[in-house]
């Protein structure tokens, strides 16, 4: 009897956290439909939504100027900072400074420092690229300021995408020498 109480139990708890996790997720689809790239550190989309004050002060201190504002037309997302890995991708600084700019969570360094940011995850078409077609290359890999945790070159020359290690950045579809870039780069979803 005991036994059937613990499956019953464990049964209702699964479809419980199910239903949850469900709700939250079409929640977010409503309140927050169209995805961005988010500088590092970011909250999932609703909380960062929620605690962004929208104040720029993390956008003046990236090197590279790749934090930029989302536009009127981005409802809700209008006026946060975004990162555009077409126009100029995240360089991973060492000491994130726009995370640490800052001041209402809504960007959050986090305690393992880069091991724990993946602000997107890197595709790569074959077709596309030149070294499937025995043309040398490697600028991707040269590229990465990640290194060889996120992308590596086999014994071909051909890139080797190490998706535990890679951060999203874009550093190497903006490298990369074909047009369009054999790389692209796409938001990762929310656990």
């Amino acid at each position: 009897m005991n036994g059937q109480a613990n499956d019953r139990r464990g049964f209702f708890r699964e479809a419980f956290t199910r239903l949850v996790r469900e709700v939250a997720e079409r929640t977010e689809q409503r309140v927050a439909p169209r995805r961005w790239f988010r500088p590092p550190g970011a909250a999932d989309e609703i909380t960062f939504l929620a605690s962004c004050t929208r104040c720029g002060d993390c956008l003046p201190v990236c090197p590279v100027n790749a934090i930029i504002k989302a536009q009127p037309g981005a409802g809700l997302a209008a006026g946060t900072p975004i990162i555009d890995p077409a126009i100029q991708a995240c360089v991973v600084c060492a000491d994130m400074p726009c995370a640490h700019a800052c001041d209402t969570g809504a960007l959050v360094p986090p305690a393992g420092g880069w091991d724990e940011i993946h602000m997107g995850i890197l595709e790569l078409d074959p077709e596309r690229c030149i070294t499937f077609q025995g043309v040398q290359c490697g600028v991707c890999a040269r590229a990465c300021p990640v290194g060889e945790r996120a992308i590596a070159l086999d014994s071909g020359g051909r890139p080797v995408l190490r998706p535990e290690g890679c951060v999203g950045c874009g550093v190497c579809v903006t490298a990369c020498v074909t047009s369009p870039s054999s790389l692209q780069l796409r938001l990762a979803t929310a656990v």
